[in-house]
């Protein structure tokens, strides 16, 4: 039996080793943290029967077909844990200058229906002619050949490709914002090429009857999954060593020939995948290994920002909506869940401190921008300090004419352990860092031109392939949905070496087919190097405002 060492327990490494050890293969998982998931995972406060806090609430939109895969091949009860997944019905886009909105999540039934229900958060105070440029530029997008979009989109930042320096301040604001809540990325850095496909697969998500739009979880992510997910790979044979780092891979003759764990061990084995995350990969990428596999070797290329969760722990269940909230002049871009409401199986009143009877659980995704309470970005604030400011922002967010949030409703709160006050100076991912915190988890970010910087899972060494969210997929997102991805590629590149005659389903983003004529007629025109149709528009739009302003 051919036996396979997986270093990472996160999405990446546990799907690799299920898709494994579904068809016959020894798998071993090492992972660092005492607990699987990753950045996924949840954590008990207070003993394991205590409260559960998360790096952030976990989001399934509708193009998430991987990992929903995933779930419903783990048993859980008379299901599987896919089942533990709930739909939400309706954003709640909450502002400090004007009334609530609502935009409803459910799939509309006609065009008429689904531009209305965007409206709220796509062109509601917008220009009329800001809406009509962008849809322009959204169908640039989505008619342009997916060479065209690798070589040249992804050169071109998202910002730069919706002309946002010429539009109006509503569009930079809106844009601005809902870019870094959806991807904790500044419009000017990030590639049009991932921004736009992923908010196109957002409202594509919409319109699609057969699936839902948007689920979460009904529960902590590691009771409602992670947790069912590990016994049911031990149950296929899978042996795992939490709280145990891998240090390194050794080489030898052009492939890997064992791992080197933290406490000196070393361990032999068939084949070997790495799934750590994209701030520990180039630790990995000796001269050794990066002559052996060059792919590999600007993974340190790959950039990172901070996108990190804070839950409240409430005396009264503040239902809020059945979905999402978006705080649309938070500098901090905050987005929310309240969890009580979906999680139905979840006894509070058993968990923890017996007067807390709700759940808000928050994300922050801009850490550069001075907050309202402190006059400092997060990033230089203490974590009291940075609960203190999230808290402030939501509430003048949400108490207008009705009061929501009040201070005496806080019971406790609890703060992504992954930010870790330094005390002093400090280095973080090469940038200076005077107090405040560091972040030991960061998020990659699919910058302008980084897609030739992430390898594919399969790097060209005898035994070795990839599994985390910095590889190349399909999803091309750092998220759940690519790093399931990517653990399939590891685990197809290794069934296809030892000759096993199933491997794991890989499905393509979906896109109307009624694009496919343009697509391929962008392909003859970007072989023959001529310019999207729309390039020409945009081009002409410029010269034509440019005129008017002389005029």
């Amino acid at each position: 039996m051919t036996d396979v060492s997986v270093a990472g327990g996160g999405i990446g490494g546990l799907t690799a080793a299920q898709e494994l050890a579904e068809r016959g293969f020894d798998v071993t998982v090492y992972e660092a943290n005492d607990r699987f998931g990753g950045k996924a995972r949840s954590m008990p406060i207070d003993g394991p029967d205590g409260l559960h806090g998360e790096h952030g609430f976990r989001f399934f939109p509708a193009f998430y077909r991987h990992v929903v895969d995933t779930m419903e091949r783990i048993p859980d009860g008379a299901g599987s844990v896919a089942d533990n997944l709930v739909e939400t019905e309706a954003t709640l886009i909450a502002s400090t200058h004007r009334p609530d909105q609502i935009a409803e999540t459910g799939s509309p039934e006609s065009l008429r229906e689904w531009l209305e229900a965007l409206r709220p958060a796509f062109a509601e105070d917008l220009p009329s002619e800001d809406v009509r440029f962008l849809l322009e530029r959204l169908a640039y997008l989505l008619t342009a050949c997916e060479k065209r979009r690798e070589e040249e989109l992804d050169d071109v930042s998202w910002w730069e490709f919706i002309d946002a320096e010429n539009r109006s301040q509503e569009f930079q604001d809106r844009l601005a914002f809902a870019t870094q809540s959806l991807v904790a990325l500044r419009p000017e850095v990030g590639s049009a090429r991932t921004i736009g496909t992923i908010y196109m697969q957002l409202l594509f998500g919409q319109l699609d009857p057969s699936r839902p739009t948007e689920r979460i979880l009904n529960g902590p992510t590691n009771e409602a999954w992670i947790d069912p997910w590990v016994a049911y790979l031990e149950d296929l044979g899978v042996e795992f060593h939490p709280s145990t780092p891998v240090r390194g891979f050794e080489v030898d003759g052009g492939q890997v020939a064992g791992l080197e764990l933290a406490d000196g061990n070393r361990v032999r084995s068939d084949e070997y995948v790495l799934a750590v995350p994209v701030e520990v990969a180039p630790e990995f990428v000796t001269p050794e290994l990066a002559r052996v596999a060059p792919e590999i070797r600007r993974i340190d290329r790959l950039e990172t920002a901070w996108m990190n969760g804070i839950q409240f722990y409430l005396r009264e269940d503040v239902e809020l909506t059945r979905g999402h909230q978006v705080y649309a002049d938070a500098p901090w871009a905050l987005t929310s869940i309240s969890q009580r409401q979906f999680w139905t199986g979840y006894d509070l009143e058993e968990r923890g401190p017996e007067e807390v009877a709700g759940v808000l659980s928050v994300i922050a995704s801009d850490w550069g921008t001075p907050g309202i309470v402190y006059d400092k970005p997060a990033r230089r604030c203490s974590r009291e300090e940075i609960a203190t400011e999230i808290w402030e922002q939501l509430k003048r967010h949400l108490d207008g004419p009705e009061t929501r949030l009040t201070d005496d409703l806080l019971v406790d709160w609890f703060l992504d352990p992954a930010l870790v006050e330094t005390g002093g100076a400090s280095e973080t991912r090469g940038e200076a860092v005077e107090g405040g915190v560091e972040n030991r988890s960061p998020l990659l970010i699919n910058t302008v031109g980084a897609l030739r910087n992430r390898p594919p899972a399969d790097v060209g060494v005898p035994n070795l392939t990839l599994a985390s969210d910095y590889v190349r997929t399909n999803s091309d997102l750092a998220s759940m949905e690519s790093a399931n991805e990517a653990g399939r590629r590891a685990a197809n590149a290794i069934c296809r070496r030892h000759g096993a005659r199933e491997t794991a389903r890989i499905w393509e983003l979906e896109e109307p087919a009624a694009l496919e004529p343009f697509k391929r007629q962008d392909r003859i025109r970007y072989r023959l190097g001529l310019p999207h149709p729309g390039a020409v528009t945009q081009s002409i739009r410029r010269v034509t405002s440019r005129l008017g302003s002389r005029a």
